[in-house]
Order: structure tokens, then C-alpha cells, then sequence
């Protein structure tokens, strides 16, 4: 009886490999590999930023900090996308962290000791758990540059059954993109198009949308 249920485990494991592919790539454009899985999305550098202790505030609107009326200084923007595995299959469970500096590019961080003045009203660092679609937001504002960066926000995806991928989000059209050292690290300009987003007006909202979609570097498990 092993023997057939373990069969049976394996086609159906070949098939949801096979079949997820296409539909994810039709839908949100992700590049499959030539193996006929999609390309991871590139590892990047966390820094020197993460927090050293998590804010009373940690949900996904970094516009506020709890109850307060003030909000943070900046373009806001609502960024989304989609959590999948390399088969286009999205995670059972995950969690999506992302943490960048305010607009006067200061970091909510003891170790970012310039003197540029902080804004009180930036959280700084959100997380989002993804459901069974995949699918996360987060509301904050336009990365800024800052001395030797680009603008970019830092995200981190964490779950049971895969590494965790730590990794850059970039702006399109942004000037410093060409010179940053971290971007251009990613050699292959396909693998660094993966990180950089386009920013967009849309009608009738005040605020910029983005959509980063995420591929995690495994094959999970049915």
C-alpha cells in the first residue's frame, strides 16, 4: 500500500509542478527558468539596519505609529505582490518584513547616528503574514536616497519549509540606480530587472502603487 500512495505522492507532484507554471507566468509576467521552474528573485544584502528591537507598531501601515494622527513625512505608496515558490505555487505560511529609511533619509536605527533629524511619525519597519493566496500589502512611502544608496526598501521573507530571502527593492527611472554598488552586484541585468519596480500614478489616489512580485528559492512540498 506504501508503494501506491508514494507513487501517487509523485505524480501528483509532477503535476502541480507542470501546471501552476504558466498561469503564474501569464499573470504576473515572472521569467520561468529553462529548467521550467521560475528564477529565483535575487538575494541582497540585509545591512547594518535590521532593527535591533522590533517597535510597539510592527503592522504593515508605516505611514503611522498606532493611534497617532500624525503621519510620516513622504510620497506615500501601497506596495503589493505575490509570495511563490519556484513552481509558482504560493507557501502555506510566510511572513514578509520590510524596513528602509525615513524621508530625510535617517533609519529608525541606534547605529545611524547622522544628524539629520528623524521623523517620529515613520514606523520604519512593518511585517505582513501572507495568507493561502500569497498575496501581501504594505503602505509607506517612496524610498529616498541617502549617501552611497540608492532609494530601496529592504525586504525579508520568512516561512516553514524554505530559506529565508532576504533582499532590495528598487525604483524605476531613479538616477543613483545605475551607480549603486548593492543593485549592480546582480550581474545579470534580467536577475537585477527583478528588484526594480515601477511606481505609478493612478486615478483618483493620492498615493504611488507598486506591485514586487517574490519568488522564494524552493520547491515546496505538497
Amino acid at each position: 500500500m506504501k508503494n501506491v500512495t508514494d507513487s501517487a505522492r509523485r505524480n501528483t507532484i509532477k503535476h502541480l509542478l507542470s501546471v501552476p507554471i504558466a498561469a503564474v507566468v501569464a499573470a504576473t509576467g515572472l521569467r520561468p527558468a529553462q529548467a521550467g521552474l521560475l528564477v529565483p528573485t535575487p538575494m541582497q544584502s540585509r545591512g547594518p539596519f535590521y532593527p535591533t528591537e522590533y517597535p510597539a507598531d510592527t503592522d504593515n501601515d508605516l505611514l503611522k505609529i498606532g493611534e497617532s494622527a500624525s503621519l510620516a513625512q513622504g510620497r506615500a505608496v501601497r506596495l503589493s505582490g505575490k509570495i511563490v515558490d519556484r513552481a509558482g505555487r504560493s507557501p502555506r505560511e510566510a511572513v514578509v518584513e520590510i524596513w528602509q529609511c525615513d524621508a530625510q533619509g535617517r533609519y529608525r536605527h541606534p547605529w545611524d547616528r547622522r544628524s539629520t533629524p528623524l521623523d517620529t511619525a515613520f514606523q520604519g519597519y512593518g511585517r505582513y503574514r501572507v495568507g493561502a493566496d500569497g498575496n501581501y500589502w504594505f503602505r509607506t512611502i517612496k524610498p529616498v536616497p541617502y549617501p552611497g544608496r540608492t532609494p530601496h526598501i529592504h525586504f525579508l521573507i520568512r516561512g516553514p519549509g524554505f530559506e529565508p530571502l532576504v533582499t532590495q527593492m528598487y525604483v524605476h527611472g531613479e538616477a543613483d540606480n545605475d551607480r549603486d554598488g548593492i543593485l549592480n552586484s546582480i550581474r545579470d541585468p534580467q536577475r537585477r530587472a527583478q528588484l526594480i519596480v515601477d511606481l505609478k500614478s493612478i486615478a483618483g489616489s493620492v498615493e504611488l502603487h507598486g506591485r514586487f512580485d517574490i519568488i522564494i528559492d524552493a520547491v515546496l512540498g505538497v
